[in-house]
């Protein structure tokens, strides 16, 4: 998929999103995805307003920081029963 998109092979340091054959990278694929999820995140799509290269500087922030500010695990979660039924 990295090819046909045209999309780096190697060095690959952010988050990508495809959806119906386009491809969506940062902040607008964080967006898009945010779109998808139940009603109430649909508040997040007034971010769209906001110019891409301050979201993408953001999204740059956040990313850079996101271990410190949240933490790393060691080890992935386990899944219960009930969170396995809700994946393919």
């Amino acid at each position: 998929m990295l090819e046909q998109y045209k999309l780096p092979l190697q060095h690959f340091d952010t988050f990508i999103l495809i959806d119906e054959g386009k491809v969506y990278k940062k902040s607008a694929a964080a967006l898009m995805l945010y779109n998808k999820l139940p009603w109430y995140w649909k508040w997040s799509q007034m971010f769209w307003i906001v110019p891409p290269f301050i979201r993408n500087e953001v999204y740059n922030i956040v990313a850079r920081n996101r271990y410190k500010w949240f933490g790393k695990k060691e080890q992935c979660m386990i899944p219960s029963l009930e969170v396995k039924a809700k994946f393919l």
